[in-house]
């Protein structure tokens, strides 16, 4: 047991260095002087009243000379579709629209259906922008073959070790994401930082087949623009310059919640790649938790207990730590420390949970 899990400390030290040079370090894409493209903004919202004066804050500082910006009212029962009615009444740049639909897919295919051009950017009401983001997310179109591009997103704040818990679990997430996308097998995005061409959309049917589950709205999607046009088509821009913050939980049952919805979608992808990588995850924290019947080992398996745990912190801090550096962020060893030690507990909660496969979302549950 002991030779086991250094052993198994050894490959997971590996597996991480590995995960890690795949990450770039700098945005090869540099700035150019071509004609920027017509672009359409959708943002789909339902019961969002709170964060709604932050949104028309963010939507002000959007810098780019043709766009349309599509605010999609999913059945919203608290007022936000007068709120912004009142609010955009003035604008020509924002329209206001009611989905005809129920679901953030069907106001999405609304949304697109209703656009004008044929470049598309999606993201949530709680987002916060850089203020070169649309510029960014658009320039990798001028290569004909991408249909679809990807960006980072990270929750906001940083004064409490749980606000900095959720910005390490996306900092594995994102790292995660960007070696798959390196891979040229997509294997997960975010539908708060994604952009596409309205003609792959249509091309593959939207969400045809899928838009009875109610998440998952930004995932059917990259596999179905992937697998019909190939390789290549998906991009993914993990960079500063496109890092879109979203509002972080305030309980951690919130956070669980919305990613028991998330792991829940392995179980309809009809893919091997996103059960395996559900399945491996789930099993990877029962190996780090199984660790403990060295504490039984008394004076060597003590001894090894404590290298496995520090090798699994360090390894952690190198791995993760290159990618919030890479966005422009900063977590002390104590913020690696405790969080390597109680995400395998949170993995656990979050793979269970998935299981039983109930989760709520906007007042509707699955």
């Amino acid at each position: 047991m002991i030779s086991f899990y250094l052993l198994w400390t050894g490959c997971y030290f590996v597996l991480l260095f590995f995960l890690q040079t795949k990450w770039p370090k700098t945005n090869p894409i540099v700035n150019s002087e071509d004609e920027f493209p017509s672009v359409t903004v959708i943002i789909p919202f339902r019961n969002e009243l709170e964060n709604l004066e932050n949104l028309s804050e963010e939507l002000r500082k959007l810098d780019y000379p043709k766009l349309k910006i599509l605010l999609i009212d999913d059945q919203s029962e608290d007022g936000s579709f007068s709120f912004l009615q009142k609010r955009f009444q003035a604008s020509d740049s924002v329209i206001i629209l009611q989905s005809p639909g129920v679901g953030k897919k069907k106001a999405l295919e609304f949304g697109v259906h209703s656009s004008a051009s044929n470049l598309i950017l999606c993201t949530d009401v709680d987002c916060t922008f850089p203020n070169d983001w649309l510029t960014q997310m658009v320039r990798p179109f001028a290569d004909p073959k991408i249909q679809f591009v990807a960006g980072p997103v990270m929750s906001d704040g940083n004064t409490t070790f749980f606000q900095r818990f959720q910005q390490l679990e996306w900092s594995s997430i994102l790292l995660v994401t960007q070696y798959f996308f390196s891979q040229k097998q997509p294997l997960m995005c975010s539908g708060a930082n994604i952009a596409y061409r309205k003609s792959a959309f249509e091309v593959v049917k939207g969400y045809d087949q899928n838009s009875h589950h109610l998440s998952g709205d930004d995932e059917f999607l990259l596999k179905k623009i992937s697998q019909h046009f190939g390789k290549g088509s998906c991009h993914y821009l993990p960079f500063a310059q496109n890092l879109v913050f979203t509002k972080a939980h305030n309980s951690f049952s919130e956070l669980l919640n919305q990613r028991v919805r998330w792991a829940g979608k392995w179980k309809v992808h009809q893919d091997f790649s996103n059960a395996f990588s559900a399945v491996f995850s789930f099993f990877i924290q029962l190996i780090w938790l199984g660790s403990l019947i060295l504490l039984n080992f008394e004076d060597w398996g003590i001894v090894t207990f404590y290298i496995v745990w520090m090798g699994k912190v360090l390894v952690e801090k190198f791995a993760l730590g290159n990618v919030s550096k890479t966005l422009g962020m900063r977590f002390s060893f104590f913020d690696y420390m405790f969080t390597t030690i109680l995400h395998p507990f949170y993995v656990i909660f979050v793979g269970l949970g998935s299981i039983r496969g109930k989760f709520t979302w906007k007042g509707r549950t699955n």
